[in-house]
């Protein structure tokens, strides 16, 4: 069975569950049945493009952890319209007949970096009691959702037309950032109407655009094409944090869930490992070492 990552550029029109399903598919026709275990770290609309991690395995288990990662966008603003769904697919809502000038969106730009509150987008898949935001706003229905607290690490402008109707932007963000909610509010305190018409993801976790494989070269898997040409290991799933190495003895206390005592290295998250082999993630605090989750991967050498 594969363990281990494969990075779509998911394309413009698949949904992320899609993309899923597609993965599933070729692995069972390239002859991997049906038991494997597969799923996505964050998902992305389907007018979103870029970088979408779906693991394989025991991978899997760290499918939580790159949904809290951060993340880079380039994303393309058109001023003077805005939509219901703050994007090209929705119903127009609203008209301004001012369009800023690219100094004028530069200038703006440090109010929306570092930590701020954000109004979530009507459309989006946040649940008002127990249903979906988009199914109560395609129904017509009014959803009134919370605002929360984000990060925006980096917001810079990429480039722009001659005219500045559209720009493009470049952000780094904390998990829960809506770049739809971050146009419009942008458009607003510039004292226009605006929404995205362009949206990809560069980055989410450690995982780059550069590593991305596209649809088609997903479906070559089905065909014959080796996986390893395309699959990372599960560790390029923990590149952000460092790596423990532990002898043998040590490595099998680790599969018991035992605790590792007396280690010099510093506290916080590790990636344990049995020579190459990833054994666990494990929390050090004073020198101690608990197993935060545990990988059943076989290690040749015992």
């Amino acid at each position: 069975m594969p363990h281990g990552w494969i990075i779509l550029d998911k394309p413009v029109g698949l949904g992320s569950t899609q993309a899923v399903a597609a993965v599933k598919r070729n692995l069972r026709q390239a002859g991997y049945g049906k038991k494997v275990k597969v799923g996505h770290g964050g998902t992305l609309d389907p007018l979103a493009e870029g970088v979408l991690p779906i693991a394989i395995g025991e991978a899997t288990k760290l499918c939580g952890r790159m949904l809290d990662a951060s993340k880079i966008y380039a994303f393309t603003i058109r001023f003077g319209v805005e939509t219901d769904t703050l994007d090209a697919e929705g119903a127009v809502t609203a008209h301004s007949d001012h369009i800023p000038s690219v100094a004028d969106v530069a200038g703006v730009l440090p109010r929306f970096t570092g930590a701020i509150e954000q109004m979530p987008p009507a459309y989006s898949a946040l649940k008002v009691d127990g249903q979906r935001a988009y199914d109560l706003a395609r129904a017509g229905e009014e959803v009134v959702l919370k605002s929360r607290a984000v990060t925006i690490r980096t917001l810079d402008l990429a480039e722009s037309e001659a005219d500045a109707e559209s720009v493009t932007l470049v952000a780094h963000v904390s998990k829960g950032t809506y770049i739809r909610s971050l146009a419009r509010d942008i458009a607003i305190a510039l004292g226009t109407v605006g929404h995205v018409t362009m949206l990809r993801r560069l980055k989410a976790g450690p995982f780059r655009q550069e590593q991305a494989i596209s649809l088609d070269k997903l479906n070559e898997i089905g065909t014959g094409a080796p996986l390893e040409d395309v699959i990372l290991p599960l560790e390029a799933g923990l590149d952000d944090i460092p790596a423990l190495s532990l002898d043998p003895e040590a490595a099998r206390a680790v599969r018991q869930g035992r605790v590792i005592f007396g280690l010099p290295q510093g506290d916080g998250l590790y990636w344990a490992r049995s020579g190459a082999i990833p054994v666990a993630l494990m929390e050090l605090s004073g020198g101690d070492a608990r197993v935060v989750r545990g990988f059943n991967l076989s290690d040749v050498a015992e």
